[in-house]
């Protein structure tokens, strides 16, 4: 098939379908031989599903015997090779790691903080193998000239010290680097002399990886061995190779791994052949993408070879420019042109590394019903199964909350077992008992007591089921990791079972089920190498395992629309290519952080450069950018901040604009207004169209069904705010408790008040209880008990302690005047000629020696002032009057001597109620008109009224829709029936 007398090593030019044009050109080879002899072939490429496209094009026809198909990561293509042991299993080795640095870091923790536990070992790891595969003995590190990094690279080496053993003992017990490389030298050896006479073709590896490149030395030495490379600059002159020679200058290149196998095998550019005849989808395109990706220090010849370009109307009539606004704006665009391309029966595919993207383009094509051909599938951990453990491994390392709680009794695999109908109805009312009572954390005594009174079926028995599978379950200390997954396993199983078992539960269930259940089984296999470790631990090492893995997408995509990774673009083809995403940071993703070695320390080491992804990014850019139909797409702003091109991008464009004599300029713009057009056809889409904006509501309910009944707290909102009284009373919708109880003002005056309240009874008790310091224990008492966050109970003890000598001299004052006697009391009063009955329950109210009523009230916020209370805030005042009406049934009628509120901010004072100027006869008077003004038909429950700012909010502004109105509209009565 080949000529054995010179190295074979062939290429294919950028644009091409790499897989097509690799099957027809080894028919060509083949041309009229037995058919036997094209079995006699061997193909190693470098993914499998490079390898199941090459089988698909076979199996279109006609019928054949096929060449035989390997992997280069598997050269021994599964035979065993003597003396070669199998590869230990990555995740062992990573457990192996795990534990000696824990061990390391148990001994000398300012090494680093426990906290990077695994990723110190994820990134030891992942540099054994670099080393492994790259041939680079650990001596090679030590002997590293360091001079200005010694105090890093100190402590670096006790992190290599403790995995020196691996190095040295790699061959008993070898992970897969160490064997690929322990394979690929025995065939290199074993070739050279008994070298195999069929050919043997290494295709689509750029040899970025030195166990790779050592591969394909060994197979272009060979009689009949042959390289294809993927992606080949035809078009790039022999000093634009020449500047490719220095890594530390060209290693992101595209081209910088081909140079890098020529120096190898001792050849130039002008050595490798095409492999077929027939030329790249659009030469003139990958003309310019060869000139415009040179090295960044030797963009000068852009000066000297640019005036030579032609045809770059040519290059760029099929290429498309979207500089979008937002990352919104360029999914939706890309998004439309998927869906035109579906219409016009094309296949289409979306490359780019930006998950955001993706799912963006995913939900927005879901308009219309396209579910695309996503390659990369769900992250394992964010799947059900992968969630449910993940929330099931925190029991063991949390405190139970009650959030965390509904959050997995509300999980879809959570009682899976049978009766999750009357389970979800449990769950439900737990959750209302749960915010109705303010409850952080589940109390088994409360929810038993609450269980056994609920009038629902199986309601005792599944309480109990609750508590013992879901409380008290974190512990301290240390474990096994055997011990940790046999009780994390058994715990989720049960807790999917239910509590009433009818059938199997659906954890392992399904796609991801199956991924799920397949990476416990190999932490099971391996466990007992991950050595002893903290529950938290435990959770954070499983969370990074789930990680690992994924699901693919259970819907049936579409067979012509597809989203690829960057990895995928090299084995497929597709009629329009959408590179999306091209933004620094996104593509080209940034270099990981090395923890280990600077940039000239890996050169000098022979390890690989940070930039060497960057530089297969680039050829994969290169190799889809002369695609038959391309876009390049990139979102001029990303959510918080304005962009920088592609470094790709920037230099295509800037060397089109350069070159205006050859109509580059008017080319480039020939792009960006076929994109324009499609960013006008999104903002189109996107226009919300004219729909009326809602009026500020008055509504009118029939009198009958008007509030028959207030609190003195509630007139305040029936002035400011009537709307709120409508949709509370009326409508009878109340804003749903917090699920979580939080530190705010509302429990902070609930607190105070009982504070308080304990105070003034034990000072009426013993008088020379009234001091400071028994106001701050019982202050520290009440909120031991009611408020579970330390650092909210130091911060409002701390304002008690603060405000405690001017309360104490205060009080002196007031126990003089009057003397304590009802706290909390409840009083109302019933109108005579209408059905309306106002109620109150006053904190505090105190009785003097004739008789007069003293009323206070307790304000943790600033209390209303004078003015206020006689237009708005009229609790005190109606309280008052109601004393003189006789509302209060302990009190009787009364004269009030004084109403007061007592304001216990940061700034303490006194605010009396203005009684001198508003008689408690004329506030009844006036209280009695506003009532009977809502009881008149025509009275409206207008929305935000008089609120005391305007951006104050309501509780139900959203039912008001306020902001399609402001407070300058007029209100719109509505009669209601």
């Amino acid at each position: 098939m080949f000529d054995p007398s010179k190295l074979r090593i062939f290429g294919i030019p950028s644009g091409s379908d790499f897989p097509k044009v690799l099957v027809e050109g080894l028919m060509q080879r083949h041309g009229d031989a037995p058919p036997e002899d094209l079995a006699r072939t061997t193909l190693m490429v470098n993914t499998r599903r490079m390898a199941r496209r090459i089988r698909d094009l076979f199996d279109a026809g006609p019928a054949l015997l096929l060449p035989r198909m390997g992997l280069v990561t598997d050269p021994a293509m599964g035979r065993i090779l003597p003396d070669i042991p199998d590869a230990v299993s990555p995740l062992r080795r990573r457990l192996e790691v795990a534990q000696l640095v824990s061990r390391l870091l148990d001994s000398q923790p300012d090494l680093a903080s426990r906290a990077s536990l695994y990723d110190l070992s994820d990134s030891l790891a992942a540099l054994m193998d670099e080393m492994q595969g790259e041939g680079v003995a650990p001596d090679v590190l030590r002997n590293l000239d360091v001079s200005d990094e010694s105090g890093h690279w100190k402590r670096a080496l006790n992190f290599l010290d403790i995995v020196q053993h691996y190095f040295e003992g790699g061959d008993e017990a070898p992970d897969s680097e160490t064997r690929a490389r322990m394979i690929v030298t025995a065939l290199a050896e074993d070739w050279q002399e008994n070298p195999p006479q069929n050919p043997l073709i290494i295709a689509g590896s750029t040899g970025s990886r030195g166990t790779t490149m050592l591969l394909m030395k060994a197979v272009a030495k060979l009689p009949q061995g042959a390289i294809v490379l993927p992606g080949f600059d035809f078009d790039m002159p022999l000093s634009g190779w020449d500047d490719l020679d220095d890594a530390l200058a060209a290693e992101d290149h595209p081209q910088y791994r081909f140079r890098r196998l020529m120096n190898e095998l001792g050849i130039g550019p002008q050595d490798i052949e095409p492999w077929t005849e027939a030329p790249a989808p659009c030469p003139p395109r990958n003309r310019l993408l060869s000139l415009a990706l040179r090295p960044a220090p030797v963009t000068d010849r852009w000066l000297e070879e640019g005036p030579r370009l032609q045809d770059l109307d040519q290059a760029c009539a099929d290429l498309t420019l979207i500089e979008a606004p937002s990352k919104r704006d360029e999914a939706l665009a890309i998004a439309l042109r998927l869906r035109r391309a579906a219409e016009e029966g094309i296949t289409a595919a979306l490359i780019t590394p930006d998950r955001m993207l993706t799912r963006q383009v995913t939900s927005a094509l879901d308009r219309w019903g396209i579910t695309p051909d996503d390659s990369a599938g769900t992250p394992l951990q964010l799947s059900p199964p992968g969630r449910f453990l993940r929330h099931v491994g925190a029991l063991f390392h949390r405190k139970l909350t009650s959030e965390a709680l509904l959050t997995l009794l509300m999980h879809p695999l959570t009682h899976s077992g049978g009766e999750r109908g009357p389970h979800l109805l449990l769950t439900r009312e737990l959750e209302l008992h749960i915010r109705r009572t303010g409850m952080p954390f589940p109390d088994p005594v409360q929810m038993r007591a609450w269980a056994a009174v609920l009038d629902r079926p199986m309601a005792v028995d599944w309480m109990e089921w609750v508590i013992g599978q879901f409380i008290d379950k974190d512990a301290a200390g240390t474990m096994a990791l055997t011990d940790h997954i046999e009780r994390h396993i058994d715990l989720a199983e049960k807790i999917a079972t239910g509590s009433t078992a009818a059938g199997d539960n659906a954890l392992w269930s399904g796609d991801s089920g199956q991924a799920a259940r397949d990476v416990v089984a190999t932490l099971q296999g391996e466990a007992e190498h991950g050595g002893v470790l903290t529950a938290s631990d435990y959770a954070d090492m499983f969370g990074a395992i789930l990680s690992q893995g994924e699901v693919r997408n259970p819907d049936e995509p579409h067979p012509r629309i597809l989203i690829w990774g960057t990895l995928e673009a090299r084995v497929q083809g597709a009629d329009l290519v959408i590179l999306g995403g091209l933004n620094e940071g996104s593509w080209p993703e940034m270099p990981n952080p090395d923890p280990w070695l600077n940039r000239r320390m890996r050169h000098d080491a022979g390890l690989l450069l940070p930039e060497r992804r960057i530089g297969l990014s680039a050829h994969d850019f290169q190799q889809a950018a002369g695609a038959p139909q391309v876009w390049l797409t990139r979102s001029i702003r990303s959510d918080d901040a304005e962009t920088v091109p592609s470094r790709w991008l920037n230099r295509m464009t800037n060397l089109l604009n350069g070159l205006p004599g050859q109509g580059g300029d008017k080319a480039l713009q020939g792009a960006r207004a076929r994109g324009d057009e499609w960013l006008a056809l999104a903002r189109k889409l996107e226009e919300p169209g004219t729909t009326p904006a809602a009026p500020r509501p008055s509504p009118r309910p029939p009198v009958a069904s008007r509030p028959t009944r207030l609190s003195v707290t509630e007139i305040k909102r029936l002035i400011r705010d009537p709307y709120a009284i409508y949709a509370r009373h009326v409508l009878r919708l109340r804003p749903l408790d917090p699920l979580m109880r939080a530190p705010d003002a509302l429990l902070r005056g609930i607190v105070t008040h009982s504070v308080l309240e304990q105070f003034i009874h034990e000072t009426r008790a013993d008088p020379a209880a009234l001091t400071a310091e028994r106001l701050n224990r019982i202050a520290e008492t009440v909120l031991s008990e009611n408020v579970p966050w330390p650092e909210i109970r130091a911060l409002w003890a701390a304002r008690i302690a603060r405000i405690a000598d001017w309360l104490v001299a205060t009080e002196e004052q007031r126990q003089a005047r009057a003397n304590p006697g009802f706290f909390e009391e409840k009083g109302m009063v019933k109108f005579d000629d209408i059905d309306f009955t106002l109620s109150a329950k006053a904190d505090r109210i105190d009785m003097d020696a004739q008789g007069r009523a003293h009323i206070y009230d307790y304000k943790t916020g600033a209390p209303p002032s004078a003015k206020q209370q006689r237009i708005f805030d009229k609790q005190l005042l109606l309280e008052a009057a109601m004393i003189a009406k006789g509302g209060f049934e302990n009190i009787g009628p009364a004269d009030v001597a004084e109403a007061v509120f007592i304001g216990l901010g940061s700034a303490p004072k006194e605010v009396p109620a203005p009684l001198d100027e508003e008689p408690v006869e004329q506030v009844w008077e006036k209280f009695e008109t506003l009532i009977k003004r809502y009881f008149e038909p025509k009275q409206g429950y207008t929305a935000r009224r008089a609120l005391f700012k305007d951006t104050d909010i309501s509780d139900y502004d959203q039912l008001s829709r306020f902001g399609e109105w402001d407070v300058t509209t007029e209100a719109e009565p509505e009669d209601l029936t």
